[in-house]
């Protein structure tokens, strides 16, 4: 009689055991994973297994009220669902979201992400293209003249990363950026589909935290960086400029404006490809974007802050819209003055049509 109950005995123990391996399997063993029924153990097996548990992630911001109540941050007057003092968690702002300025928003270093929008436009219309460019330096005027189609393609990349996070204690995040975008004349088939233009712009900006209060916004962004743009080109058709920017940030609920002035910084005028740049392109923009049921709408505001003859600016207008997943269509519309470098001091109007798989701030 004893010989069965062992063996039953036994028989139990090798399955008590085998069930424990598949809830508790060796976090370094994946196939052991797969063993486990709880969606939400066997998600958290899988993490521990491949490391993922040590990656940095970013948490939504909260924000607790008096007498208990807890309010989103970015959503102000909206209390959380569940009674007492827990907090509740709501989804980050847009400026948090790229430019992770909470504490909890902090991803940590050398992480590539988008910058300014990434698209393509098949569909590049102008009203009035530059077929002679020129500039006040004679070696930068451009002596004939272009047979180029009014309507082009273009296309722009745009990434940053940051490279120091804290660089004062807890406070100032250093990022670098590079922006290229390019004009290509891909129906000309005239002059064998050449590239008009093409647009580098590096640049370095330490960003900072903010919080406060100015007519019913809040102020969440300050930073100051390094820019220069280029077209890399020779003569006469060089174009350059390197300017000092400073950025100021303000956010509410589906709204989100950038402002910012700049400095160029002189060059001898002797060497200078664009001497009157600043006249054209301007020394300051404002950017609004405001999104609303999957859509982004963004406005940018360029003027040169002179008047009479030297006052320029540019008014660019682009919206977005989903299609599939994270492809989204894209329209831009531009009008005024530096749409491109070798365009500074050029004004036309310009219509694009196309894709986006990163829109506005």
């Amino acid at each position: 009689m004893k010989l069965p109950l062992v063996a039953a005995c036994a028989a139990w123990a090798c399955v008590a055991a085998a069930t424990a391996h598949a809830q508790n399997p060796d976090p370094m063993d994946i196939r052991g994973c797969t063993a486990i029924e709880s969606d939400a153990q066997r998600l958290a097996c899988y993490d521990q297994a491949t490391g993922r548990v040590n990656l940095p992630v970013a948490q939504k911001r909260t924000v607790q009220a008096a007498g208990g109540e807890v309010f989103g941050h970015d959503h102000p007057g909206t209390p959380a669902a569940g009674p007492g003092n827990s907090e509740v968690a709501v989804p980050l702002s847009l400026l948090d979201s790229r430019w992770e300025l909470a504490p909890e928003s902090k991803l940590g270093t050398f992480n590539v992400r988008g910058y300014k929008p990434v698209y393509v436009l098949p569909i590049f219309a102008s009203s009035n293209q530059n077929n002679q460019p020129h500039s006040p330096n004679p070696d930068n005027d451009a002596t004939g003249s272009e047979r180029l189609d009014n309507i082009e393609a273009k296309f722009q990349l745009s990434l940053k990363a940051k490279v120091w996070q804290g660089v004062f204690g807890d406070a100032g995040d250093l990022w670098v950026g590079y922006t290229q975008s390019s004009r290509w004349q891909v129906y000309n088939s005239t002059l064998s589909r050449p590239f008009r233009e093409t647009d580098y712009e590096p640049e370095a900006m330490l960003m900072f935290d903010t919080s406060y209060h100015v007519l019913g916004w809040e102020g969440r962004l300050l930073g100051i960086g390094f820019n220069h743009q280029s077209n890399g080109r020779g003569l006469p058709l060089s174009r350059s400029w390197n300017r000092l920017i400073a950025n100021v940030g303000f956010e509410r609920e589906g709204w989100t404006v950038m402002i910012r002035p700049w400095w160029r910084i002189p060059e001898s005028r002797s060497i200078d490809d664009n001497p009157d740049i600043s006249d054209y392109v301007g020394r300051g923009e404002v950017e609004i974007v405001h999104e609303w049921n999957g859509q982004e709408f963004g406005l940018t505001l360029r003027d040169s802050f002179r008047g009479g003859s030297r006052q320029h600016g540019s008014l660019r207008f682009g919206w977005s819209f989903p299609i599939a997943g994270n492809l989204r269509g894209y329209a831009e519309l531009f009008k005024g003055y530096g749409e491109s470098l070798i365009d500074y001091n050029h004004n036309a109007t310009y219509l694009g049509v196309g894709v986006s798989l990163l829109d506005w701030y």
